[in-house]
């Protein structure tokens, strides 16, 4: 059984007139977890997820989706969708409207039924479940859109935008849904430009930029160069002091110390040198680039006439 639910290679999309929307796109996306796919507008995010889902035609595309072909069109019955601005009958009812679209991905009628009555639990919206969708707020269309996406008991769930219009209490209330699809074993992959979002639920991702993937990876391998200690401190640091936190590769800054270590223990001699000399440790986090700059420095350096990628400090030797 593969790991990867989606494989694609040299994925290429060309419009009429010579536009490129997609420039031989090379993605895996891992099995039963959230993956993110992040981009600037025009970056050809989209154009990709609607030729995984055979809505648009691609140039070129090899690969597979669950183990078929790009393309087959059974496998789509094992795919749930929740496309941006999403809209439904303003005339149904928020269950008939999940109730409808169960029907037309041919779910039986009393499986139907059951299935959007969990749904309807599932994302909090039980108590308006006979109220029509013309009364409904922004932010409860968007949790019937992701209740429809889940009705066929998909295996692979594209969402774009999901929290889009979502108060910050109801962000909260997606996120606990898309981690408890998570462990239901499905895939979540999500279209989002809410890097704080997705930082805070997403397995791995996909940086795209100009019809291509430049990065992609575990948030966690992405940004493991950047892992540090920062030691906030109060006391006098000079002398022999500096000398040796030098020489354990410190940065000071004031009354900053910046170590760039992933072992803790390597930071111990720091603290026993610090307290030796009188410094009192009033703080020490462990931090790392957030998916924010990560973002903004691989889109930034990325294209014709980019700048070179900035140097992480503590790098350069003396």
């Amino acid at each position: 059984m593969s790991d990867t639910v989606i494989d694609i290679a040299e994925t290429r999309k060309r419009y009429r007139g010579g536009v490129e929307a997609l420039r031989g796109v090379s993605l895996k996306v891992p099995k039963g977890g959230i993956f993110g796919l992040l981009g600037p507008n025009g970056a050809g995010k989209s154009t990709l997820v609607k030729i995984l889902l055979s809505i648009v035609r691609p140039s070129q595309c090899d690969g597979t989706m669950l183990g078929m072909p790009i393309g087959h069109k059974a496998t789509l019955s094992r795919v749930g969708y929740l496309p941006e601005h999403a809209r439904f009958p303003e005339y149904l009812k928020g269950g008939e409207v999940i109730r409808y679209v169960a029907g037309l991905g041919g779910v039986p009628k009393d499986q139907a039924a059951k299935r959007s009555q969990e749904l309807l639990e599932m994302v909090g919206m039980q108590d308006w479940a006979n109220r029509k969708m013309g009364s409904y707020s922004k932010g409860m269309k968007q949790r019937i859109g992701l209740a429809q996406s889940l009705v066929n008991n998909p295996e692979i769930v594209f969402l774009d935008e999901p929290t889009d219009g979502v108060d910050p209490k109801g962000r909260m209330e997606m996120r606990a849904v898309l981690k408890r699809m998570k462990d239901e074993g499905r895939t979540v992959f999500i279209n989002s430009h809410l890097l704080g979002e997705l930082e805070m639920i997403c397995d791995s991702v996909a940086i795209m930029d100009q019809g291509e993937i430049i990065r992609q990876g575990s948030i966690a391998d992405l940004t493991d160069k950047t892992r540090r200690y920062e030691i906030n401190v109060s006391g006098d640091i000079s002398g022999s002091l500096i000398s040796e936190l030098k020489s354990h590769e410190v940065e000071v800054e004031g009354e900053i110390l910046t170590m760039y270590q992933r072992d803790a223990e390597k930071v111990q001699p720091v603290i026993d040198a610090l307290r030796s000399a009188g410094v009192t440790i009033v703080t020490m986090t462990e931090a790392r680039q957030s998916l924010e700059d990560l973002f903004m420095e691989t889109v930034g350096n990325h294209g014709p006439g980019a700048a070179m990628p900035p140097k992480l400090p503590g790098k350069e030797k003396a």
